[in-house]
């Protein structure tokens, strides 16, 4: 049997409402040389039995115990026989045009290690919101990776098989088993592996136009989740400057600054007026390069957490209808 020119990896853990819609994408791709590794990580709920109602043989299934996100990601990684590994969170989904696309960006640019592209973004029910990522497509510099990550999520990269291999590390605690996300990381595991990939393993990101992959965001959660993410991008940085303390030194607060902002824009999307506020400041007190290089989505992001912390409810809603049609904001 030959192998497929693409492995698309899914990690999936109790997404019973969204992990359909997913599969549905990979199977209409306008391209089809590939195989669907759906890493069951040990949920509860009635997503595996999903998986399974699907009849088609590139799908394959492969459980075990909860390992979380990066655990799951590396078991699909190591199953996959496709000489590219895309990527592709099961509460997301794709384009028919994206495996395509991409497999032509790899294959004419073979110095690429990671082509990716934009996102467009839906909320927790599939509506599709006004807002996109539209990132950085050329020239990608570790420091752009650090301090802007303009791979954006989890369900856009499309990376060659040698670039994962270059930077893979045996398990701390299972020598046998192979790593290529750390998995010590519940959060901001995707950065960490592109920090490294780009800082040790001098990997070559690029990215394709388009907006290929449909990211969901998911309204609602507490303020306590942007503060763990928070301690999980620190403990990234504290990571980074183990091997990197210069490339740290010279950029570590700029990227802070960026991380705090985007938590600001997180914050407002939860309602939290006043912790937005915080963020933002605490942003601007590391750095003023996100406010000098991007001063419209800076001063989007200040009117907003302003407007949540001291203006009536309905009256920021109505605001948030022009913006973003009444949906998150991203």
């Amino acid at each position: 049997m030959n192998n497929p020119a693409i492995s698309v990896v899914m990690p999936v853990y109790n997404v019973e409402k969204y992990v359909a819609e997913a599969i549905e994408s990979v199977l209409a791709q306008t391209f089809d040389d590939f195989e669907l590794i759906i890493v069951d990580d040990g949920g509860t709920d009635m997503s595996v039995e999903i998986c399974t109602s699907f009849d088609d043989t590139r799908i394959r299934i492969v459980s075990q115990a909860n390992r979380g996100l990066a655990g799951a990601r590396n078991t699909g990684i190591m199953e996959a026989r496709g000489e590219y590994i895309a990527l592709l969170d099961s509460d997301d989904s794709w384009e028919p045009e994206k495996l395509a696309l991409h497999k032509i960006h790899l294959d004419n640019n073979p110095h690429v290690g990671v082509s990716y592209s934009g996102s467009r973004f839906m909320d927790q029910n599939g509506a599709m919101l006004r807002q996109a990522q539209r990132p950085k497509l050329e020239n990608i510099t570790a420091k752009d990776v650090l301090t802007r990550n303009p791979i954006g999520n989890g369900s856009a990269p499309v990376i060659r098989r040698s670039a994962l291999e270059a930077i893979a590390f045996n398990h701390r605690d299972e020598p046998r088993r192979l790593c290529f996300f750390d998995e010590t990381y519940r959060q901001s595991e995707d950065i960490e592996l592109w920090i490294r990939m780009a800082l040790t393993g001098r990997i070559v990101f690029e990215g394709i136009n388009g907006l290929l992959t449909r990211y969901r965001i998911v309204s609602g959660g507490l303020s306590a989740n942007i503060a763990a993410q928070y301690d999980s991008w620190n403990r990234v940085i504290d990571k980074t400057a183990s091997y990197a303390p210069g490339f740290i030194q010279q950029f570590g607060a700029e990227a802070r600054a960026y991380q705090l902002r985007y938590l600001a824009r997180r914050a407002i999307q939860m309602g939290e007026g006043a912790f937005a506020l915080s963020l933002f400041k605490e942003s601007f007190s590391f750095s003023s390069t996100p406010i000098i290089e991007e001063p419209v989505k800076s001063f989007v992001t200040l009117s907003a957490a302003t407007a949540m912390r001291y203006l009536p409810t309905t009256f920021v809603r109505k605001l948030a209808g022009t913006w973003t049609g009444g949906k998150a904001v991203a």
